[in-house]
């Protein structure tokens, strides 16, 4: 790998750790690490091009034949792709099915790009983490494989301290803050040989922890705006991503575009950037 490379063009494929709720703007869009990477790609590049296609609630088999296509047809430097937490979370997972889909993922879209990053996912310290961890492990290993048979580059993040810690996840227990995408994307930067800018690793200073009273009135919460929300979806079959389309995919056109900031010495939200046609 070139220390220091230059990267013109970034895509990201994935679902909603890649879209990036629970990253949240002043305007009601979501930010989330792949945003921050392209933002500092860009501010290093002139004509820098970016396209999200991750969407929210996708599973790994809707994730290649909704996304994979598209961004390789795209033919970029640099192609993101993190997926199958979703499938390994549900109470019933085919993992022969979602290492099968995976392994075709990543050998159409390795050849299509100068560099492929695959992702050994953060997790949230907890009982669902424990309950899926073995689900979770089988597929890093995976991850990992494919990586070494196709030349692809592997963020770490799985068991990092720093990312486990409950005060880097929203209050649905599932997505990042803002703080634990920013170091997702340091961590990205950093897999792709770019020069460090901070550690990604350094834990939280220590708090006091929140008092039994408090931690049961969370627990209720959750339970009742994240929780029992996410199990009748998936009674009903539905999905929080029904109806959805990346941020830089045309539904009317059936393909995806690339957006690139007005003025690369301060990029801004990529919400702001221009549309490139043609």
């Amino acid at each position: 790998m070139e220390l220091n490379a230059p990267y013109t063009s970034f895509v990201a494929v994935g679902d909603s750790f890649t879209e990036g709720m629970s990253d949240l703007l002043p305007d009601g869009t979501y930010r989330g690490w792949a945003d921050v990477l392209a933002g500092r790609l860009a501010a290093r590049t002139p004509d820098f091009r970016y396209a999200n296609l991750a969407v929210r609630g996708k599973l790994i088999g809707q994730i290649v034949d909704e996304q994979v296509t598209v961004a390789a047809a795209l033919q970029p430097d640099v192609i993101t792709l993190v997926g199958g937490l979703n499938d390994t979370l549900r109470p019933k997972c085919d993992m022969g099915m979602v290492r099968g889909r995976l392994e075709e993922a990543v050998e159409r879209l390795a050849p299509s790009c100068k560099t492929l990053v695959l992702m050994r996912s953060p997790g949230r310290n907890g009982p669902v983490m424990e309950r899926f961890r073995p689900r979770m492990e089988e597929l890093f290993s995976l991850v990992g494989d494919l990586a070494d048979r196709h030349g692809a580059l592997v963020a770490d993040l799985y068991g990092a301290p720093s990312l486990g810690d409950p005060r880097m996840w929203d209050v649905d227990r599932l997505h990042l803050t803002a703080e634990g995408h920013r170091r997702v994307a340091e961590a990205v930067w950093q897999t792709l040989g770019l020069p460090a800018e901070s550690d990604w690793q350094t834990p939280m200073a220590e708090s006091a922890p929140a008092r039994w009273a408090q931690r049961r009135i969370d627990d209720v919460r959750f339970a009742r705006q994240h929780l029992f929300p996410w199990i009748g979806r998936r009674l009903t079959g539905r999905s929080s991503g029904d109806g959805r389309a990346g941020a830089q995919f045309d539904t009317a056109l059936g393909q995806a575009f690339w957006v690139t900031p007005e003025d690369v010495t301060t990029p801004g939200p990529v919400t702001g950037w221009r549309r490139l046609d043609g």
